[in-house]
C-alpha cells in the first residue's frame, strides 16, 4: 500500500512509520517540523526508497493538493496535530489552526482527490484520523469511554481534537469520504517528546530535578505503548468500516503517582542514584493544570471483538521497554533539549 502519512515525525506518527516501512509499505511522509517533530526519529530510514519525506504544513493546499496527484496513495493516515493540553491553555491559537484548519484543509483536499480516482480505487481508498480520548471529557470512578459516549472536551486541545472529530464525521455523511477515525488513551514509548509525563520524569529523575505531581496526583489514565496503538491502526486501515469510530485502550489504568513512582523504581535498579537513594525521594506535589480531567478510561471492546485487535504489551513490560529506551537514547533527549523546550512546566499562564 501506499500510505500519505501527516505528522510522521512526531511521535506516534514515526513509530507507525518505521512499522508501515517494515511491513512493505511505500510511505509519503509530510511534517511541518515544529518543537515536537523530530527528523531525528526517522533517521534508521532516511536512505529508504519506501520513504519519502516532505517538510510542510497540512494547511498548505498547494503542498497537499500537489503531494496527492503526485504520489497517488491508496490511505492518508492524519497524525498531525499540536497535542499537548499545557500548551493549549498557555495558547490556544495554535491548536485551531493546526488541528482544525489543518485537517478542514487536508480533508478537501483528500475529498477532491478521491472524487477523481476511478470507482475501482474509490472503494478501497481509506482516510483515517487520529484522535484522542479527551475528546469524551472527564469520568468519575466508573464507567468507561464508548464510541457512543458524548463529547465533552475541558481543555483547548480537546476542543480543537473534537472539533476535527466532528469535521472527519461530516465528511463521510456529506460527500461521502470513506473515512476512519481512532480514539487512543494515553500513548508512551519510544520517541516521545518529554513534556509529556513518563519521559519528562525520567528526564528530570535522571538530571537530579524535583519530580512535579499535579494535584494530588490521583489523576487516572489509561496507558498504552505506541507499538500497540500502531498496530491498531493498521487493523483499522486495512479492515475496519469506513464512517466508524473506533476506540484505542491499554487496559492499563494507572494513577500519575503509580506511575512516576514505577519510573523511579525502574530507575533505581537500571541506573541507581550516586547517593544510594530513590529517585521517589524527589517526587513533589505541584499546583493542579487548570480543568485538569481527574480520569479516562476506554472501552476498546469493538476494535476488540470487530478487527480481533488487543494489547500486547502490558505497563510493566512497556515502562521498562521505555526507560531503557531513553537510557539509551540519551543523544536523542539532548538534540530535542538543545531547541526551546527546556523542561519548564507550561501551562500555567491563563493563571497568572
Amino acid at each position: 500500500m501506499k500510505i500519505l502519512v501527516t505528522g510522521g515525525a512526531g511521535f506516534i506518527g514515526s513509530n507507525f512509520v518505521h512499522m508501515a516501512i517494515k511491513a512493505g509499505h511505500v510511505v509519503i511522509n509530510v511534517d511541518a517540523l515544529t518543537y515536537a517533530g523530530n527528523i531525528e526519529s526517522l533517521k534508521a530510514i532516511e536512505e529508504n526508497p519506501s520513504h519519502i519525506f516532505c517538510h510542510g504544513d497540512i494547511a498548505d493546499k498547494n503542498l497537499i493538493s500537489d503531494l496527492l496527484s503526485q504520489h497517488t496513495p491508496e490511505a492518508v493516515v492524519n497524525f498531525a496535530a499540536e497535542s499537548h493540553v499545557d500548551r493549549s491553555i498557555d495558547g490556544p491559537a495554535a491548536f485551531i489552526q493546526t488541528n482544525v484548519v489543518g485537517t478542514l484543509n487536508l480533508l478537501e483536499c483528500v475529498r477532491d482527490y478521491w472524487r477523481a480516482l476511478e470507482s475501482g480505487r474509490q472503494e478501497n481508498f481509506r482516510f483515517l484520523h487520529v484522535s484522542t480520548d479527551e475528546v469524551y471529557g472527564s469520568l468519575g470512578e466508573t464507567g468507561s469511554f464508548t464510541e457512543q459516549t458524548a463529547f465533552a472536551p475541558n481543555s483547548p486541545y480537546a476542543a480543537s481534537k473534537a472539533a476535527s472529530d466532528h469535521l472527519v464525521r461530516a465528511f463521510h455523511h456529506t460527500y461521502g469520504l470513506p473515512t476512519l477515525t481512532t480514539n487512543c488513551s494515553n500513548n508512551y514509548g519510544p520517541n516521545q517528546f518529554p513534556e509529556k509525563l513518563i519521559p519528562l520524569v525520567i528526564q528530570k529523575a535522571l538530571s537530579g530535578a524535583p519530580l512535579p505531581i499535579y494535584g494530588d496526583g490521583r489523576n487516572i489514565r489509561d496507558w498504552l505503548y505506541v507499538s500497540d496503538h500502531c498496530t491498531a491502526i493498521v487493523k483499522v486501515l486495512e479492515a475496519g468500516r469506513a464512517g466508524e469510530t473506533y476506540n484505542v485502550g491499554g487496559d492499563a489504568e494507572r494513577e500519575n503517582i503509580v506511575v512516576v513512582k514505577a519510573i523511579c523504581s525502574t530507575l533505581d535498579s537500571r541506573r541507581p542514584r550516586s547517593d544510594g537513594k530513590s529517585y521517589a525521594e524527589q517526587i513533589v506535589f505541584v499546583k493542579d493544570r487548570p480543568g485538569h480531567d481527574r480520569r479516562y478510561a476506554i472501552d476498546a471492546t469493538k476494535i476488540k471483538t470487530e478487527l480481533g485487535w488487543r494489547p500486547t504489551v502490558d505497563f510493566e513490560q512497556g515502562i521498562e521497554l521505555t526507560i531503557q529506551w531513553y537510557l539509551d537514547h540519551q543523544d536523542w533527549v539532548q538534540h530535542v533539549l538543545d531547541g526551546s523546550y527546556r523542561l519548564e512546566r507550561i501551562g500555567q499562564g491563563a493563571l497568572a
